[in-house]
């Protein structure tokens, strides 16, 4: 393999969930901005609702989420209160009961609630917003805690979509990542999911884990294949153990290098496809009937905290501990620490830390970068006439693109930007050209592949 492609893969750079990243947001927007902004939501445009529960039955060692494996379930239960304050907050400070298009229940892991208490919440959502009929409705699940009680609260609530965390289906890897769940529990699970009418099935796999090789995801992706779920979301597992100290545990000796990891992503990507599955940007495979696809081949992909989605909401609002709100004057994010989320909400006041205000040039740039993630190609001028700046606006790019072309990651001509074949994979180093703020040496972002 060429050393220089290696070395782009080494880079530490943002997956681009959001523009600019969460690095750069400060302490000066806090939650006045939050209910400014909310107060100016129209309810003429559909929004997204996530709801973050940070809480799981065990701490996985790989994990880099915001979630606590609490000593009571009374934690939850008082977490649970605040969160149901901070719902009729934002419904209190938008100017008239918005519209839902799609709600997504992140964590940690929501199918470690009660059952009674997820409907709880559910209805609450409910009574204070106004969904769409046809509105997507998504929680990610344990194969572990996901008991067909927990499967019925998810079907009486109208759940449409739940995605599994299954990351491997080696038994060592699993042992060496505290993540022990069967081969026959994830099938079982399937199998429960589907007979409640809850078709729509996701699959989270991972490579660069302890003790992976090429052989091993190979096989886990297979197996993966013959459950027949309609999307699977590749994820490379960063190595954080200075920002999530649990991952001391793991032992680096027995984690994949640079080039190893290469290849586990493309046997990851080619066993996939060749059961049938469409690639979906660098890192998502969907069915060809899924709206997934279909929103790709009809150039309608769009990304967002989610990764890449069919949700083309401009707003997205974040209940919860460390969630993150989008509008479009820019981001609010919740304190992520439970104790601080909970107290200021008992006070009645959003909990709201820090964020960012969006210039004209960062919704220039997120443009860019959304176009690139999603498409592969990028017309330079026609993003600058879109967002009504100066055809030369971006031109800061262009010193670096070259540099890409030389490697064969991607074609310059005439101010048009195509990914090649062999960019693909290093889409977030070619997006990273348009960042104003990345800094190459910062740690604060995982590596590019």
């Amino acid at each position: 393999m060429e050393d220089c492609l290696l070395e782009y893969a080494r880079m530490a750079v943002p997956r681009y969930t959001s523009y600019p990243t969460a690095v750069q947001f400060h302490g000066s927007v806090g939650s006045d901005d939050y209910r400014s902004w909310l107060g100016e939501i129209t309810p003429e445009k559909p929004i997204s609702l996530y709801v973050h529960i940070p809480f799981c039955q065990s701490l996985c060692w790989y994990c880099g989420c915001n979630t606590t494996v609490p000593n009571s379930y009374e934690r939850v239960t008082k977490y649970l209160l605040a969160l149901k304050t901070e719902i009729e907050l934002v419904a209190k400070s938008v100017n008239d009961r918005v519209t839902v298009s799609h709600l997504h229940f992140g964590g940690g892991t929501p199918s470690y609630l009660e059952p009674e208490h997820f409907e709880q919440l559910c209805a609450l959502l409910k009574n204070n917003f106004n969904f769409l009929a046809d509105a997507e409705l998504a929680v990610e699940a344990d194969p572990r805690t996901l008991s067909p009680e927990i499967i019925a609260a998810f079907s009486n609530c109208g759940i449409s979509r739940v995605s599994l965390g299954v990351q491997d289906f080696n038994p060592k890897v699993q042992a060496l990542i505290n993540r022990i769940q069967s081969q026959d529990m994830v099938a079982r699970c399937v199998t429960q999911l589907r007979v409640k009418n809850i078709t729509a099935i996701n699959f989270d796999l991972m490579y660069g884990l302890p003790g992976q090789s090429v052989e091993t995801v190979k096989q886990s992706a297979v197996t993966a294949a013959r459950m027949k779920p309609d999307r699977i979301a590749v994820f490379g597992y960063a190595h954080v153990p200075w920002f999530k100290k649990h991952q001391r545990v793991i032992r680096t000796d027995l984690l994949p290098d640079i080039e190893q990891r290469m290849e586990q992503a493309d046997i990851i990507a080619r066993t996939l496809q060749e059961n049938g599955y469409i690639r979906i940007g660098f890192d998502h495979f969907a069915q060809p009937e899924d709206p997934l696809s279909i929103a790709q081949t009809h150039g309608q992909l769009r990304r967002n905290f989610q990764g890449y989605t069919t949700d083309i909401a401009e707003t997205l609002i974040g209940f919860g501990a460390s969630s993150i709100s989008t509008m479009p004057q820019g981001y609010c994010q919740n304190s992520p620490h439970l104790g601080q989320y909970i107290s200021q909400l008992e006070k009645g006041e959003f909990s709201t830390i820090r964020g960012l205000a969006l210039s004209d040039e960062d919704k220039l740039r997120r443009d860019a970068i959304n176009t690139l993630m999603c498409h592969f190609n990028l017309d330079l001028a026609q993003v600058c006439l879109n967002n009504h700046s100066p055809c030369t606006a971006l031109d800061d790019s262009l010193p670096a693109l070259r540099t890409l072309e030389t490697d064969g990651l991607v074609q310059l001509e005439n101010r048009l930007v195509t990914v090649t074949s062999e960019g693909r994979r290093f889409i977030r180093n070619i997006a990273a050209c348009f960042d104003q703020y990345l800094q190459t040496d910062n740690q604060k972002h995982s590596l590019a592949v």
